[in-house]
């Protein structure tokens, strides 16, 4: 069955002329081409050495990432002799692992929000997320600022006063910590995967492809949820993932002051830097629900192994390297390091701020001197058959690119792998990821606005021609 919706020449302030056309369904595919098949699968076998692979190498190769493959090509080691001098699970690990976890799901469940009522400007306590596409809008426990200054709180306090555990305890308990969060990972995204076939919280928004790696990997259900109010996607892609990010970096520098006796400032950018980006995610996490993590991508391996293994340990790799190679950086060069990862935060928070003033505000607010902004309106079909209106925004940095605030994160991550100088590949392989990630997220966000928005989106990408650089892409 084909809905209507109306459509027309842009004015100048964006808005539309009527005329009818039908609405494209939106959401992920329904159906699995062999290369999507073919590169699930692929990730689903091979991600989970890439990470061992680069911890590994730091822990046995001074971070080198060409000496292990010399090696086992020369025939100088083996696969088995690799693994065999890796650190194995422990239970030690695993109850540190399970009391972080708990105590995450403690403060995540059990703590309700207050930072919103004496912090101003920080939106926080029960929000509202976007429509799913069966036209649900679930309600979300924003707390995760508040649950990152009690952890951060608690560890502070535990390192000057109470000494319960060694400030380095993470990065003593590093590999073995590793399989526990691959344990973890695996079960989330199993459950996920079994619960969407037999208790799923809202069937309509479940889709199915046919294909059990595909649905596996990808995900079945858009919003999983146990009770009312714990969500899958917002969990554990905040608690215990980003919380543990700026722990991690702080457990990076207390084993470097342990083994050489002071902390260098290539550690302590990463530290700052990195830092900035937790807290602004956590400041903003209100406006994350708009992301296209919760506005479109259904909850399985992707998401769950990704936020338990991937992001802690490979978001990392620059404080880790920097605990095997500790590097002073000249005071010029750490300067511009410091002024790139500023301006590419600078770019990354205002291009965000831009969207989220012109959505609250439903346009009727000033970018960059604009009164009104210009802007392309679009309709949508939700799986209820409800029509829905949407305004896309050109002015500002969205009118410079179409995804101008990945062009921001890119800098950073180019600023973070920087800090670590050029002695070792390692360090950059965050950058190299993150390009290939944000190119791949613009060409797939792109491919669902298309099909929701259908001919409106054609108007959007007419108006504003480029993804990431003006004039090349």
């Amino acid at each position: 069955m084909e809905a209507t919706r109306r459509r027309g020449k842009v004015h100048s302030n964006g808005k539309t002329a009527e005329e009818t056309e039908p609405t494209a369904q939106w959401g992920r595919a329904w159906e699995v081409d062999w290369f999507s098949l073919s590169s699930v699968i692929a990730l689903l076998c091979f991600a989970p050495f890439i990470v061992y692979f680069f911890v590994m190498a730091c822990d046995q190769y001074q971070c080198s990432v060409s000496q292990p493959l010399l090696e086992l090509y020369s025939g100088e080691t083996t696969l088995s002799a690799i693994w065999a001098r890796s650190p194995s699970f422990t239970w030690g690990a695993a109850k540190i692992y399970a009391v972080w976890v708990g105590f995450q799901l403690f403060l995540y469940m059990c703590v309700p929000d207050i930072t919103h009522k004496f912090i101003p400007g920080y939106v926080g306590g029960v929000q509202d997320g976007s429509r799913t596409p069966a036209g649900l809008i679930n309600k979300y426990e924003i707390n995760g600022l508040q649950c990152w200054f009690i952890t951060h709180a608690v560890w502070l306090a535990n390192a000057h006063y109470f000494h319960w555990f060694s400030p380095t305890i993470i990065f003593d308990h590093w590999i073995p910590l590793m399989w526990c969060a691959n344990i973890l990972g695996y079960l989330v995204a199993s459950f996920a995967f079994v619960k969407a076939y037999l208790f799923p919280t809202c069937a309509d928004d479940c889709k199915f492809t046919g294909n059990v790696f595909y649905n596996y990997m990808m995900g079945i259900e858009f919003n999983p949820r146990v009770g009312k109010w714990f969500d899958f996607k917002l969990f554990f892609n905040g608690r215990p993932g980003i919380v543990a990010w700026t722990l991690i970096n702080l457990s990076y520098m207390a084993k470097q002051q342990e083994l050489y006796g002071h902390v260098t400032n290539s550690m302590i950018l990463v530290n700052v830097l990195q830092g900035l980006y937790v807290l602004d995610f956590f400041w903003n996490e209100a406006w994350y629900l708009k992301t296209i993590d919760i506005c479109h991508d259904h909850f399985g391996w992707y998401l769950g192994w990704g936020d338990c293994v991937w992001l802690p340990y490979l978001y990392t790799l620059q404080g880790l390297y920097l605990v095997y190679h500790p590097v002073q950086l000249s005071t010029p060069y750490a300067c511009a390091v410091l002024a790139l990862g500023l301006a590419g935060y600078y770019i990354f928070r205002s291009t965000n701020h831009q969207k989220d003033v012109f959505r609250r505000t439903e346009g009727t607010c000033a970018i960059w001197g604009r009164r009104p902004p210009a802007f392309i309106e679009c309709s949508y079909r939700s799986a209820d058959g409800g029509v829905h209106r949407s305004k896309l925004l050109t002015s500002g940095f969205w009118g410079v690119a179409r995804h101008f605030n990945y062009t921001g994160d890119l800098m950073g991550s180019l600023a973070y792998c920087a800090a670590c100088g050029a002695g070792h590949l390692l360090p950059y392989f965050y950058v190299v990821y993150m390009t290939i990630l944000l190119v791949h997220r613009c060409v797939r966000d792109e491919h669902r606005c298309s099909s929701k928005y259908g001919a409106g989106w054609k108007r959007y990408t007419d108006a504003v021609p480029y993804r990431l650089l003006p004039g090349l892409f």
